[in-house]
């Protein structure tokens, strides 16, 4: 049902539904409130839900296990090309623009449990690595930062800006400290890394340290655009350094050197 939800094929929810209690003889409120339990397992893995199925949370353990083994499974599910194609060129000349908003904060944080749970299945699972792992997911998510770019400097009527615009990691490849070097509509630099998930917007994701060293050197260019809710409608958001000042930074590795 997701995966058509997200490509917009038709579904029948009341049909998967009653399909079910024939299956597993359960209520249609308890396979309801299953699925609900499923979408809250999906925010936590950094994963899209269906809309009608707002999460529901107090959720077993075991649930999460079997939703993440799924994933595993069948790890085409998580590559953009078998998504909705927001990378596709057409898709983004029809709407280059995305929505950027402000960034989350404290006050509209969810609940304390919530926040526990989500928190607990993405150390657990290490979303975030799941998601720097995923070149493809992080390439389609750079495209479309490139297009909102020019679309934007275009739309403020600096097409000499626009076709300056440059995709620093896919030329240069890794190492530069962002991956999109673009323009403010008056000519001042942009320096961008960009990322990228399906998720929420509060799904963790991981920085190294060369990002952080060009932030902190290149503070008035330096941003970090989080782009979320990939698979289904892209929305970004913008981080400004200092990152702490956001963001609660942990470390995830260490070097090791012998004695």
């Amino acid at each position: 049902m997701l995966a058509d939800d997200e490509a917009g094929r038709a579904y029948s929810k009341a049909e998967h539904n009653r399909l079910l209690q024939q299956r597993i003889a359960h209520s249609r409120g308890s396979i309801e409130w299953k699925h609900q339990n499923i979408s809250a397992v999906l925010k936590g893995l950094g994963e899209s839900w269906i809309p009608g199925y707002k999460p529901a949370f107090n959720f077993q353990a075991s649930l999460v296990d079997a939703v993440a083994r799924w994933l595993a499974m069948h790890p085409a599910w998580m590559s953009p090309e078998n998504r909705q194609p927001i990378s596709d060129s057409a898709v983004v000349g029809k709407s280059p623009l995305l929505w950027v908003g402000p960034p989350p904060t404290h006050s509209n944080m969810p609940p304390p449990d919530e926040m526990d749970q989500m928190q607990a299945i993405a150390r657990k699972f290490d979303v975030a690595e799941r998601d720097a792992r995923n070149r493809a997911l992080g390439r389609a998510g750079e495209e479309r930062i490139v297009a909102h770019e020019r679309a934007t400097l275009a739309a403020a009527g600096r097409d000499d800006l626009a076709d300056r615009v440059r995709w620093v990691s896919d030329r240069d490849g890794d190492g530069a400290g962002y991956d999109v070097a673009s323009f403010e509509a008056d000519g001042r630099a942009r320096l961008i890394e960009v990322k990228t998930t399906n998720g929420w917007e509060r799904t963790p994701f991981h920085i190294s340290r060369r990002e952080l060293d060009v932030a902190d050197a290149a503070r008035d260019e330096w941003c970090l655009v989080r782009l979320w809710n990939f698979a289904r409608a892209p929305k970004a958001f913008e981080l400004r350094p200092p990152l702490q000042a956001h963001v609660s930074l942990m470390p995830t590795s260490f070097q090791a050197q012998l004695h």
